[in-house]
């Protein structure tokens, strides 16, 4: 179920660790993404790691009440109930990524790495798009040209 779409998710430290450890197959978000099953998702680590780490395929988007995506995927999503309803506090209407194929990075990509590869890079508050051209994108997928920046 892939398709040709790429964006680049921010995740604090914990949430990609479940992700990549199997312990988390959703990730929430308050607002519609407007993205097609299929999609990779790019996941850039916040500070104090600061890199992108790796990849994951989105497989489902569902939208619904906080209450019913927690029955749904409360056990699935590394949150505490607590933390769910804390997230979700004030909307009506939240969204569930179903999260699928992970795949860490044998070398990630560091913010300065980054940076060095598209100055205006800024880590997204919500998400980004990247198209083919995008050179983040490129050094993402491409191991030959992580060699060549010397990536860490």
């Amino acid at each position: 179920m892939r398709n040709n779409e790429h964006i680049l998710i921010s995740l604090i430290p914990r949430h990609a660790k479940n992700i990549f450890e199997g312990n988390k197959h959703v990730e929430f978000r308050r607002r519609t993404m407007h993205i097609t099953p299929g999609t990779t998702a790019w996941i850039y680590v916040k500070l104090p790691i600061g890199a992108i780490t790796g990849r994951v395929n989105i497989t489902a988007i569902h939208s619904s009440s906080p209450a019913a995506l927690w029955r749904r995927f409360g056990a699935v999503s590394g949150l505490s109930k607590d933390e769910f309803f804390d997230y979700f506090s004030g909307v009506t209407k939240g969204i569930a990524l179903e999260l699928a194929d992970t795949k860490e990075l044998r070398q990630s990509i560091s913010l300065t790495s980054l940076r060095e590869i598209s100055s205006s890079f800024q880590p997204p508050q919500f998400f980004a798009r990247l198209n083919a051209s995008n050179p983040v994108l490129k050094a993402a997928m491409t191991e030959p040209i992580r060699t060549m920046y010397k990536l860490l």
